[in-house]
């Protein structure tokens, strides 16, 4: 049974920084492209990042591009998200997914790309 657990959310002031964790079980990890998705209140699920199964490449909404970092410890079966100079606009809910095609291709924001999902972790970013 694959279980996938994001954590690391919390509240923080604008431009301060969280690190979000992301750890898959049931699942070949290093066989999965993984990507961190966003949900706000009354809007639709956003695709933020995605890294391939290797780390070899990363993707990037550009509303965060230069701002956060997508990385993976293939070791440990983790993914990570860093995020810095947070705005109020990055608060939602963060969700992260497997994919189990191994790259992130042209659709890598489109939730359909993806097998498994967690249950999300909260990122109150307050002005």
């Amino acid at each position: 049974q694959v279980q996938v657990v994001e954590s690391g959310g919390g509240l923080v002031q604008a431009g301060g920084s969280l690190t979000l964790s992301c750890t898959a079980s049931g699942l070949t990890f290093d066989d999965y492209a993984m990507g961190w998705f966003r949900q706000a209140p009354g809007k639709e699920r956003e695709g933020v990042s995605c890294i391939t199964w290797n780390g070899g490449s990363t993707y990037y909404a550009d509303s965060v591009k230069g701002r956060f970092t997508i990385s993976r410890d293939n070791a440990k079966n983790t993914m990570y998200l860093q995020m810095n100079n947070l705005k109020p606009e990055d608060t939602a809910m963060y969700y992260c997914a497997a994919n189990s095609f191994g790259y992130c291709d042209g659709n890598w924001w489109d939730v359909g790309e993806y097998d498994d999902w967690g249950q999300g972790t909260q990122v109150t970013v307050s002005s």
